[in-house]
């Protein structure tokens, strides 16, 4: 049974949820404060968090910071309070998905698989990686072009990540929003294809004038690899 910690100071909810998810084969732990669901996270193994946004000890927000800072566990935040605003800086802070309240019971069961079936096609990166003249090092979080320092953003940075880890493969736009944005994926938003730009310019153009990074039409996107990459 996967593990889900439930961070909600409103104990009806939490019942209601807890029986639900133990009949959909999870087991529920529960923690009525923002303070008690950090102790918690940090001190054991959770496959996913479930964080609510208001909560009378500190904000749900601030409890994803403090959890961001020490580890990775899927979060899917809950709040009553639906805004735009919410929702983006949630996501831009780390969790993984977003569920308004009230939601329906089997949308969250949906989402807590989307978002497992999410993690687990994420293959730990080794700790450095390299493709020709690049090379990653995910510890450092650096990266350098013909031994080179290259200056990324944050999200250039993970998007570059994603596209080395499957060098060759084409990773979906839908994907790199998902997993490199942390937000949901919209055919009209091209916040993605802004980066690649950018992650292009900055890398440059590879051998003999070749593209680094391919668009492939109704796909995503490739980073071109001559050869397998070099890990160590």
């Amino acid at each position: 049974m996967e593990r889900v910690l439930v961070v909600d100071d409103d104990a009806e909810l939490c019942q209601l949820v807890t029986r639900y998810l133990t009949r959909e084969g999870f087991d529920i732990t529960w923690a009525s404060s923002g303070n008690a669901g950090v102790g918690r996270a940090l001190a054991e193994d959770y496959a996913l968090i479930m964080l609510d946004v208001m909560m009378p000890d500190t904000d749900g927000f601030d409890v994803l910071r403090r959890i961001r800072q020490h580890a990775r566990t899927p979060v899917l935040m809950l709040t009553a309070r639906g805004d735009t605003h919410d929702r983006i800086l949630g996501l831009e802070m780390g969790a993984d998905d977003y569920l308004p309240k009230p939601f329906d019971p089997a949308e969250l069961v949906a989402r807590i698989r989307a978002i497992l079936r999410r993690s687990a096609k994420q293959r730990p990166l080794p700790a450095a990686i390299a493709i020709g003249d690049i090379e990653l090092d995910s510890g450092a979080r650096t990266v350098r072009r013909s031994g080179a320092p290259v200056d990324l953003t944050t999200v250039e940075f993970d998007l570059l990540a994603a596209l080395l880890r499957v060098a060759g493969s084409t990773v979906s736009r839908e994907d790199l929003v998902r997993n490199v944005l942390g937000r949901d994926f919209s055919p009209f938003d091209r916040s993605i294809d802004t980066h690649v730009c950018n992650l292009r310019r900055k890398l440059g153009p590879a051998g003999e004038g070749g593209e680094r990074i391919k668009g492939v039409r109704g796909a995503g996107y490739l980073y071109a690899s001559p050869r397998k990459p070099e890990t160590r």
